[in-house]
Order: C-alpha cells, then sequence, then structure tokens
C-alpha cells in the first residue's frame, strides 16, 4: 500500500498539482450532479448540474479526503489503488469508508481531451456523486 501511495503522490506532483512539499491537496468545486439506482436497481439519469463552490481536500498524511459540503463528508482512504491512464483521461482512484462507514470508490479524473478539466467522483452502490474540480491553492 505504501508504494502504491507514493506513486499516487509522485503522479500529483508531476503534473504540478501542489507544492513539491505538500501532501496536501486542495481543490475547488464548480458543479455538483447525482446519479442514482432506481427501486429495480437501473441507473437513471444524471441530475441536472448545480453550480457549487466547496473545498475539496485531499490529506495523504492522514488518509482521508474531505469535502466541505454543508454536511461535512469525510472518507477515509482505505486503500490507494494504481493510476489508471488512457488516452483521454488520468485516472486516481481511492478506496474509502465515508463518515457513516459505508463503503465507497473516489476517483479524480483528468479530462485531458477537455484542456485537463478535472472532475471528482464519489461512487457508492446506488448512487454517484459528481462534482467538477480545479486547483486551489
Amino acid at each position: 500500500m505504501t508504494k502504491i501511495k507514493i506513486i499516487i503522490i509522485l503522479a500529483f506532483l508531476s503534473i504540478g498539482l501542489q507544492k513539491s512539499y505538500s501532501q496536501t491537496y486542495n481543490f475547488k468545486t464548480s458543479g455538483l450532479s447525482v446519479l442514482q439506482k432506481d427501486s429495480k436497481g437501473n441507473w437513471g439519469k444524471w441530475s441536472d448540474l448545480n453550480l457549487v463552490n466547496i473545498l475539496v481536500k485531499l490529506d495523504t498524511n492522514k488518509n482521508r479526503i474531505i469535502v466541505f459540503s454543508e454536511s461535512l463528508q469525510v472518507f477515509e482512504i482505505v486503500d490507494y489503488i494504481p493510476l489508471e491512464e488512457s488516452e483521454s483521461d488520468s485516472v486516481y482512484s481511492f478506496t474509502c469508508k465515508d463518515n457513516n462507514g459505508e463503503n465507497c470508490t473516489l476517483s479524480i479524473i483528468t479530462r485531458k481531451k477537455q484542456d485537463n478539466r478535472k472532475q471528482l467522483y464519489i461512487n457508492y452502490e446506488d448512487r454517484i456523486i459528481l462534482y467538477n474540480i480545479f486547483n486551489y491553492n
């Protein structure tokens, strides 16, 4: 796990997300959308994008991701998933437990073909929360 953690940190540093001595990465959100499963287990449609201005903090020293929304969302990082790289995306994923003890996967995706636009996906079994994010110092 520590090897994967080091790889994730080096990858973040190599694309210039923060200062080289930092272990904390700050983002701001600009939009929020939600996708849910219906009672039959089928995925519905994405909600309309709501404009939101929320701080998101990735703290690799404390192994957690915090979304400072109206209802504070704290995600304990259980595992660092290796970087997934494609022609169009870079995906940094984390297996997490939220502050209610529910399992989820968080992914920070950089859309290479969309001016390196970043998105945070919070994936649960029955819902996905999407934030459009950007680097914040």
